[in-house]
């Protein structure tokens, strides 16, 4: 007897999945929206797509990121593309654009092509939703990982917004290069944090350096004075209870105007400073 969409959405809810969760992946695997579904009850799915729904279902239920399943997150307004090689892109991680967007715009706007570097790019997240805003920003990203960046120039490529990609550890391949700008989202959660189990399907070399949460900020603040510009400015995010250990760093290589910005929770969420002029 074939599965009605009111039977397969009551089954995926009977399985522990949220309701909303259940219908945007019924949806999903049917191309229809939420609505369809509800005054489409009695339709049958076929025996492929009542398969792959409860296949999808099942992992849903086993804690997989939604963004995985579906294969779309959409972030600052692009729809990215991602998989279990990079991080389901956050909302709080837009706070780190939007900074970056007012500085581009404000004080950095005196270069008419501002050098911008995303250490640890990912699925382009931040580089792409920078790009798009700033089309003048000439954008270069870096991953250590071959297949996040597999995913980043995917997403450059269906969006036709050019990105340098470069592999390599944080500024490693980065050789004599100078930039007015440079944004991380790096791992920063410390390696004994219990909230790391509910993450396991995501890269752990992208979540956690280990120890305190802070050996990959430590990094890229040291090398900063040697890849930054007189007067660039490195902007990167962090946990909620990490900003003031990232504003000592900051100041204590040199760098002034140093802040923190916070999310729409308020905690403290990006931290950044700027190399004094010459």
């Amino acid at each position: 007897m074939s599965l009605t969409v009111a039977q397969a959405l009551a089954e995926a809810q009977a399985g522990g999945l949220d309701r909303l969760d259940a219908q945007w992946l019924l949806g999903h695997v049917l191309g229809r929206p939420r609505a369809w579904l509800i005054a489409h009850g009695e339709d049958a799915l076929g025996d492929d797509q009542a398969s792959t729904y409860r296949a999808l279902c099942r992992r849903r239920a086993e804690g997989e990121p939604f963004a995985y399943l579906v294969g779309e997150r959409e972030f600052h307004g692009l729809p990215l593309q991602v998989d279990a090689a990079v991080l389901v892109p956050r909302p709080e991680t837009e706070v780190l654009v939007d900074w970056a967007l007012e500085l581009l715009a404000g004080e950095l706007a005196v270069h008419s092509a501002a050098e911008v570097v995303d250490l640890g790019t990912g699925s382009g997240a931040i580089a792409l939703a920078v790009k798009h805003r700033h089309p003048a920003a000439s954008m270069t990203a870096v991953d250590l990982s071959d297949a996040a960046l597999a995913v980043a120039r995917g997403n450059a490529d269906r969006l036709g917004l050019a990105v340098d990609f470069r592999t390599g550890s944080w500024w490693a391949p980065l050789p004599g290069r100078r930039f007015d700008l440079a944004l991380s989202n790096p791992p920063y959660i410390a390696g004994g944090d219990p909230h790391l189990a509910a993450l396991r399907h995501e890269p752990t070399l992208a979540l956690t350096p280990g120890g305190d949460g802070l050996d990959a900020i430590r990094t890229i603040v040291a090398g900063a004075p040697l890849h930054l510009r007189p007067g660039g400015w490195l902007l990167m995010e962090h946990g909620w209870d990490q900003s003031n250990a990232v504003a000592a760093l900051l100041q204590s290589s040199g760098f002034e105007a140093v802040s923190t910005r916070c999310d729409l929770a308020g905690h403290g969420r990006c931290t950044g400073g700027r190399l004094p002029h010459d």
